[in-house]
């Protein structure tokens, strides 16, 4: 996948007089991540919640069910290409921190694959007193022995890299080693990379990103090869690999903002443009042509088209587009990979997947889809660059995941492995409904309910949503949803509302910077459908959303407490006038606005709902909950809430996790206990 940058835009700055104006935060000192006074709070509060929650006679039960399938042994894991082979990291309860390891293709294929251990990361943690998280590793074609393994003290996005040795299991005396930072690193030769990284204090972007990209050698030498604004989100190379993983050629991205970037070809001490709208994005590089994905209408090209250069001609200066493929209205593209000689993508139409590969042959692309189960989502795994076979993960709401080997060339695929079901499925049905927003646009969404079950408003349900930067949420397999929650008789909805990507960019920019209430008011509208329908109703609805869903739940809770008694508010974006200035934040002003602005904050403001709390609303009890080290979305936005709330003497419950980073999974106990915790209060106001 790649890794998206996010930085602070050129802006205006209020006028001092606005800033005399506006009250002063008293819990600003929260923001302090690892201040005592801070993390003694934080103490106070977990126990405060633990005792709620974890005393529940039901806690104990969840806790068993979770950590079974978190543990589980008979688990797909995961495949990555390499070597001839796949690697796999694999966690479970006698490996909190994972093994990095090893299998012939033809043994992981196998009911009982042959596996060799390549790093234990615990083992690695415990010799170092760190608390090591994977990352992944980035290995040196074609033999693919040497490595630059990412690894995260504590979960967060900033890694340290060492160069390791897949044959000797060894890191390389005297290699390759980058000290902890946020950073892109790809090799250009055995003994040449070129990374993104912070080179010298003080050389990074508002967001924490560096914008100065450097050649490194093996002897310590680093040369720049290209610099971006400081203003800018964030810069990173892009390493063109062709046959047998030679560098054919290497580009820069200059994130402008979030959504808008430039890209240049660097040849030869040449920086050569490649002509492109700024919310482009690239994608691919496959049989020497560099693919591009746009998110608005350019040069006769709709948004969502996928277009392609010939490399060549963008050297010889003489390149013109061509077209891929172009998506329908209700299309979008979901992922795209390369493998050899084919273009993966994986599509969703009307929210429901499809992978397609694409061959080019005399100047022309031309699809073959990929014979793979019907009516599922897919994510590819893995997409080879040593032939075109691509691992791709088949799932549905009720159907467990499944693993199919496909080939680009032929669209064949075969099922190699299957999670074996978690909870019973024969109980559920899935349906999918159609709700009317404030605007009259209609939102479509899920819903997972029992089979029989009785209209009447008095099924206990569960609400996701996201709504943001284009990330779609088709149907997946949740097992621990399905057994804790499905099992009990609850019922699941996924609102598929604005800011997703579920039909491409436009379904995404309907809602950005002064849009933004659209995408709350569409979730409004899937609760009042649910009610309208008698599916349930508010007294049996509760919502949960992280990160970006954090502002949607939080905003939901303030705007409309009559429709939900449940809210779960995870790793949070909440505080939205002081969002720009914590952790990462100022790379999401494309998407939200920026408040130092003054016409952005007039329209940021009137729904931030750390602003927009009111004395005598009877609210719901909400759960927040965060990570201490979540390096992107800053801990101090679910900390100053839960303060917030608790100064106007308003029920919460607030926990927050002490590692793990962002994505708060790392450890598969403390996930276990995360969701037993979640459920637990789910259970208390939806079921009780």
């Amino acid at each position: 996948m790649k890794l998206l940058l996010t930085a602070l835009t050129g802006a205006l700055l209020l006028a001092p007089m606005a800033h005399a104006q506006t009250p002063a935060d008293p819990f600003t000192w929260l923001e302090e991540v690892d201040a005592p006074k801070a993390l003694t709070w934080v103490e106070g509060q977990n126990a405060r919640s633990a005792k709620r929650l974890e005393t529940d006679p039901r806690y104990a039960t969840y806790l068993a069910e979770g950590r079974a399938i978190f543990t589980a042994k008979d688990r797909i894991p995961w495949p990555e290409f390499r070597a001839g082979g796949v690697d796999n990291l694999w966690q479970d309860d006698a490996h909190v921190h994972g093994v990095w390891r090893h299998a012939s293709l033809a043994s992981y294929r196998s009911e009982a694959p042959a596996w060799e251990t390549l790093l234990d990361l615990d083992a690695l943690s415990k010799a170092e007193g760190r608390n090591w998280i994977w990352k992944g590793a980035t290995c040196l074609k074609p033999a693919e022995r040497l490595c630059l393994v990412r690894l995260s003290d504590g979960g967060g996005d900033a890694v340290e890299v060492r160069e390791f040795d897949t044959a000797s299991k060894t890191f390389v005396s005297g290699g390759f080693r980058l000290a902890e930072g946020k950073q892109d690193v790809a090799w250009l030769d055995r003994d040449t990379l070129v990374a993104d990284r912070i080179w010298t204090p003080g050389d990074e972007t508002p967001s924490g990103y560096a914008y100065i990209v450097k050649t490194l050698t093996r002897d310590g030498q680093a040369r720049e090869v290209y610099r971006g604004l400081k203003s800018d989100v964030g810069v990173s190379p892009i390493v063109l690999r062709g046959a047998g993983g030679r560098a054919d050629g290497l580009m820069a991205r200059r994130g402008i903002t979030f959504f808008e970037n430039e890209f240049v070809l660097l040849d030869a001490g040449r920086t050569i443009p490649v002509a492109l709208p700024r919310r482009a994005e690239y994608q691919a590089y496959v049989d020497g042509q560099v693919v591009f994905d746009l998110k608005e209408a350019w040069e006769g090209f709709g948004a969502g088209a996928l277009i392609a250069y010939d490399l060549a001609a963008l050297r010889a200066g003489t390149a013109k587009p061509e077209l891929i493929f172009q998506p329908g209205p209700r299309q979008a593209t979901s992922e795209v990979y390369d493998t050899k000689g084919r273009l993966i993508v994986n599509l969703l139409d009307e929210v429901k997947g499809a992978v397609e590969a694409y061959g080019r042959k005399d100047g022309k692309w031309t699809a073959t889809r990929l014979a793979l189960p019907k009516d599922a989502t897919f994510t590819v795994r893995s997409a080879s660059g040593d032939d075109d076979q691509v691992f791709v993960a088949a799932e549905g709401f009720l159907d467990p995941t499944s693993l199919w080997l496909a080939d680009a060339a032929t669209g064949k695929a075969t099922p190699v492995k299957t999670l074996p079901a978690r909870f019973n499925a024969a109980t559920h049905e899935v349906k999918q409904h159609w709700a009317t927003s404030s605007d009259g646009a209609k939102i479509p969404y899920f819903v997972v309910l029992p089979k029989g079950a009785k209209l009447d408003g008095s099924l206990p349900t569960i609400m996701y949503g996201y709504g943001g930067f284009e990330v779609a949420k088709p149907p997946i397999y949740l097992p621990e949803m399905g057994k804790i929650w499905l099992e009990r008789g609850g019922a699941y909805v996924i609102a598929n509302i604005r800011g997703g990507g579920e039909f491409g960019p436009a379904w995404h920019q309907s809602v950005l910077r002064e849009k933004r209430q659209l995408s709350f008011d569409d979730f409004a509208a899937v609760a009042k459908d649910l009610s309208a329908r008698k599916i349930t109703s508010a007294r049996r609805l509760g919502i949960y959303g992280r990160s970006n869903g954090g502002v949607l739940t939080t905003v939901s809770m303030t705007q409309h407490p009559e429709l939900w008694n449940a809210i779960v508010v995870e790793s949070p974006l909440i505080d939205m006038l002081r969002y720009h200035k914590l952790s990462a934040g100022a790379s999401w002003i494309g998407e939200y606005g920026d408040p130092d602005v003054p016409a952005d904050r007039a329209f940021i403001e009137t729904y931030s709902a750390y602003e927009n709390l009111k004395a005598g609303v009877k609210y719901p009890e909400p759960y927040i909950t965060t990570n201490t080290r979540d390096d992107r979305v800053h801990p101090g936005h679910a900390r100053k809430f839960a303060a917030r709330l608790e100064a106007m003497g308003v029920p919460y419950l607030y926990y927050e996790q002490t590692f793990g980073g962002h994505a708060n999974d790392a450890d598969p106990e403390l996930n276990a206990r995360r969701w037993a915790r979640h459920y637990v209060y789910l259970a208390q106001k939806l079921m009780d």
